[in-house]
């Protein structure tokens, strides 16, 4: 079926997704690096700021701040993002474009958590923004893909039970039961918490 994208196919996206963004960054006001998303407390400031972190940060820093986290990751992930967005925003988005092209993954993460990052972030974003930012089929399919057979590192969200059906692209999982049907960049929210 053709769910998993090449590694080629996939850096491409990613390079596409992080230089759009890192465009509609670069023309926000003030007031709208603040606005809250629904990525629990951060802002649109610290979200951008967190796709900056995987492809710069060294194996050293990691360990250091997963220490400083007392072995929490997701709180270890908070705190480097919230740390990060207090630099200027020109700083922010200079960042997130010195990110184009770079292949350095987060530790403990596959090929595919970049894509997923940057498309579920992306719409983290402009949903706060209120601006629409198309999601590429394929490339979101990937992405439920990798959330729908994740492992590890452990999921955090929990599967929606029941069916999903994507409506735009050939993808299906889920058990018999309820049908929950739409776009594969919707499910693709659902799968992260966001439904």
């Amino acid at each position: 079926m053709g769910v998993v994208l090449e590694t080629d196919e996939r850096w491409q996206v990613v390079d596409a997704e992080r230089t759009s963004l890192a465009e509609l960054l670069a023309g926000l006001s003030v007031a709208e690096w603040e606005r809250p998303t629904r990525c629990g407390d951060w802002r649109v400031r610290d979200v951008a700021a967190h796709l900056t972190i995987a492809a710069r940060m060294s194996y050293g820093t990691v360990a250091r701040e997963f220490v400083r986290a007392r072995g929490n990751v997701d709180r270890m992930i908070h705190d480097t993002a919230v740390q990060e967005a207090r630099l200027p925003v020109e700083e922010i988005v200079a960042n997130l474009r010195a990110t184009i092209g770079s292949r350095r993954l987060a530790p403990g993460t596959t090929r595919r958590e970049p894509l997923l990052d940057i498309l579920v972030h992306g719409q983290d974003i402009a949903q706060a923004l209120g601006r629409e930012r198309v999601m590429p089929p394929a490339a979101a399919r990937d992405a439920a893909d990798r959330v729908w057979t994740m492992r590890f590192p452990p999921r955090p969200w929990p599967l929606p039970e029941g069916r999903l059906v994507a409506t735009d692209i050939e993808w299906t999982r889920g058990e018999k039961g309820r049908e929950i049907r739409g776009p594969i960049s919707e499910l693709l929210l659902l799968l992260t918490g966001r439904g």
